[in-house]
């Protein structure tokens, strides 16, 4: 029993349902559970990490180094000897050598001076000289084990390694920037869906007014007919109307229900209902200049700007020396951490390289490099002026829209009261019922246009606010 509830407890939450979602709650969910944000912040940790790689090649590298080898060859099993500190006279061919100079002792007799003579004559001297070790030359395979510890650092590079540092650190900003705008595109659906709710909600508001008014209009009609003072064709007429209003109120609540799939998507769970005013989105309020300043485009470019200034310093350094140490401390024996401290060894050194010609490859680099640097601060004033445009054809088109609402709103209040006026005098018998039904149509698009001049109107105020960088407030 206690773990049939424990199991219902953690399942919990993978039923639980938004109710009366309001818009904070909303984007807070957004930003801590859509997807595309979430990878977004996977771009900037990858970035921070980058930063850390280009410090690191500051501090060198330190590395252990074990070499297990075996070999024949006359090279190597020397030069292991003699990194081993074992290397003996004999190894040299000496043993041969010496049994030259003793058949030349021999025959001198014990005298000294015949013994120099022996060993003055060319023919011996050629003899002793010419003659191949076996012991050097064909020595027996040789097991070596070194172990070692190596240490190289960058003293100076031309100031390469400061630059790179710096560019990661930029580029870390620009994913940053790229996640912010990445949450402003988010913050942008949600708000726009909320609103979008709430105006389809305005929309079927109206749109059941209408629906009444010619549900009453059938009634009246029928009754009508019953007594003689309306045709049966008016009464078809009316019924094609309300199904017409009925279709588009279906389509509408469908509508509805596609913008709750959509803002369930968004925030990551289940959304059934929203708490928002039937209101218009309301009109940033700040400078030019401070949208300009806002926009993550232009900072991005002025980014890009810097990360080139840097890359101009990188393609600088070439032109000066590189100066770098090395410190090697080890051992070797023809066993594994044998004899380690009397065999050790130790390396140490600093080089400086320094290029002098390269084909003027060095220079064209560079060139390069200030040319990209001109090229993106040229693209910083053109974004500049082509957002600022932007900007003002947006407020623009908000300015028209907002004084259409207001002409709008006015015309659906007058065709709400001509249809009523048209409604009583058809009931007195003054005119046709097409009369009434071409008024209720001129209801119907005034309600329509209304709706979509403000949804035109909000969308207008989401496309600025992402512009001026609203995920940000």
């Amino acid at each position: 029993m206690k773990k049939t509830l424990l199991a219902m407890v953690l399942a919990l939450p993978l039923f639980a349902v938004q109710e009366h979602l309001t818009l904070e709650q909303a984007l807070t969910l957004v930003k801590q559970n859509n997807l595309e944000i979430k990878v977004a912040q996977d771009d900037v940790r990858m970035k921070e990490l980058d930063i850390d790689v280009a410090k690191g090649y500051n501090y060198g590298s330190l590395d252990l180094v074990i070499n297990a080898l075996r070999s024949n060859d006359a090279g190597n099993v020397f030069g292991f000897k003699l990194q081993s500190r074992e290397a003996t006279f004999r190894d040299f061919g000496f043993s041969e050598f010496l049994g030259g100079v003793g058949w030349a002792l021999q025959n001198a007799g014990g005298d000294f001076v015949n013994f120099t003579n022996i060993m003055s004559d060319p023919a011996m001297q050629d003899q002793l000289l010419n003659t191949a070790p076996t012991d050097l030359n064909y020595p027996e395979a040789r097991n070596h084990f070194q172990e070692k510890i190596q240490y190289q650092v960058p003293l100076y590079v031309g100031g390469k390694l400061n630059k790179y540092g710096q560019i990661a650190q930029k580029m870390a900003e620009m994913s940053r920037l790229d996640k912010q705008k990445v949450v402003n595109e988010k913050v942008f659906q949600t708000r726009k869906t909320f609103y979008d709710i709430a105006l389809v909600n305005s929309y079927i508001k109206n749109l059941k007014i209408i629906l009444n008014n010619v549900e009453e209009l059938e009634d009246t009609v029928t009754n009508m007919v019953k007594e003689g003072y309306a045709l049966d064709i008016d009464l078809l007429q009316v019924k094609s109307k309300k199904a017409d209003v009925l279709r588009m109120l279906n389509q509408a609540k469908l509508n509805r229900d596609l913008a709750y799939q959509f803002l369930s998507f968004l925030v990551d769970d289940k959304v059934e209902s929203v708490a928002i005013a039937d209101k218009d989105v309301p009109m940033p309020i700040m400078s030019k200049e401070e949208m300009l300043n806002r926009n993550i485009d232009i900072q991005k470019a002025k980014m890009g700007l810097k990360i080139t200034d840097l890359a101009l310093g990188v393609e600088r350094a070439s032109f000066y020396p590189q100066i770098g140490a090395f410190a090697e401390y080890g051992s070797a024996d023809d066993q594994f951490m044998n004899d380690f401290s009397d065999k050790d060894a130790y390396t140490v050194g600093v080089q400086l390289k320094w290029n002098i010609f390269n084909g003027l490859i060095d220079k064209s680099k560079y060139e390069k490099a200030r040319v990209q640097n001109l090229k993106v601060r040229h693209q910083v004033e053109l974004a500049k002026k082509g957002i600022a445009l932007k900007i003002d054809k947006i407020i623009t088109e908000i300015k028209s829209k907002e004084y259409d609402i207001k002409s709008l709103q006015e015309k659906v209040k007058l065709a709400r009261r001509v249809y009523e006026n048209y409604y009583n005098r058809y009931k007195e018998g003054l005119i046709s019922i097409n009369d009434v039904l071409i008024k209720n149509s001129e209801e119907i698009q005034a309600v329509l246009k209304l709706a979509e001049t403000r949804n035109a109107r909000n969308d207008k105020v989401f496309e600025l606010e992402n512009i001026i960088n609203k995920g940000m407030l």
